[in-house]
């Protein structure tokens, strides 16, 4: 007997039992960032924004003529623009998430998990902004036309797709974090910010897959490679609008010639393929890793 969307898309008590450890992970183990962080403690000015390693300019010839004080400078609105790019994507998966859950059963672990993750990614973008108003950065924006197509996709994103878009912010972002927070010449403010969203962020990073993993239970082979060129292609614009050019300009060095020292980085590179390794083997795992959606995530240096 052929399966029905109803039977297809069937929420089991496995899965269910996932959410509800995960609530039970979240009221064990959640933070206040207004409380845990010491917002009031000055900012030590040798101390940079993350790990240099982390920085787009690192092991390029641009990065040996800068000045310390440029590093510094560098790294701190570039951490920035990274936490202004991760407020406008939980902003997206928000309302994602309210969208997916609108007319479920509210006794379910799944329904009341989602609203709790819905809560965490609030406090974070708050501590996010915090972070940068800290450090006297601007909130670096994503351009107009990433703008418009955020839009698209948070009106237009269901399932796996709006699950996996998720997944690939919170995942690149975590390999990221999970350095800062152990960088002892990393600025306190943002060690602190990161410890708490790498502790919060794994439920959800779990939350995610089990979602993917449900909805692709019994997808078939033309969903597959639909939704694997979708994910692939929000995880392009994702990575590519980490990074404001607005950050050069703020460090003083000329705009163009740090786009194209980036654009040639091999350092720089080879940390994007580390920090997406696991999930590039979960997406292959869940059959969304294709031919297709493998050769978009090549071009943002993911595989």
């Amino acid at each position: 007997m052929a399966l029905t969307r109803q039977t297809a898309n069937r929420h089991t008590a496995g899965d269910d039992d996932v959410s509800k450890r995960l609530l039970g992970s979240a009221a064990a183990l959640s933070f206040d960032p207004s409380t845990e962080i010491d917002w009031d403690a000055p900012l030590p000015e040798e101390h940079y924004g993350l790990n240099p390693e982390w920085s787009t300019l690192y092991g390029t010839r641009l990065w040996d003529e800068m000045t310390e004080r440029q590093r510094v400078t560098l790294t701190r609105h570039e951490v920035c623009s990274i936490m202004n790019t991760g407020i406008w994507f939980e902003l997206i998966l928000q309302q994602m998430i309210l969208r997916d859950q609108y007319l479920k059963n509210p006794a379910n672990a799944e329904f009341r998990f989602a609203l709790t993750e819905i809560a965490d990614e609030c406090r974070h973008s708050i501590m996010f902004a915090r972070v940068c108003e800290k450090m006297g950065v601007p909130a670096y924006r994503p351009n107009r036309a990433v703008a418009q197509a955020g839009r698209a996709f948070k009106s237009l994103a269901r399932g796996e797709l709006a699950y996996g878009g998720t997944l690939v912010a919170e995942e690149v972002l975590d390999v990221m974090q999970r350095d800062w927070m152990r960088g002892e010449n990393v600025l306190e403010i943002v060690r602190g910010s990161s410890r708490i969203h790498v502790v919060e962020e794994s439920r959800h990073m779990k939350f995610a897959r089990q979602e993917i993993l449900e909805r692709m239970r019994h997808a078939g082979p033309a969903r597959r490679r639909t939704s694997a060129a979708g994910i692939a292609m929000g995880a392009y614009v994702i990575v590519t609008s980490m990074i404001h050019p607005g950050v050069y300009r703020a460090a003083g060095l000329d705009v163009g010639r740090a786009l194209a020292e980036v654009r040639g980085n091999e350092h720089r590179k080879a940390m994007m393929r580390n920090s997406s390794r696991h999930l590039m083997a979960f997406l292959a795992e869940a059959g969304l890793l294709t031919t297709r959606s493998a050769a978009i995530y090549r071009r943002v240096h993911m595989l």
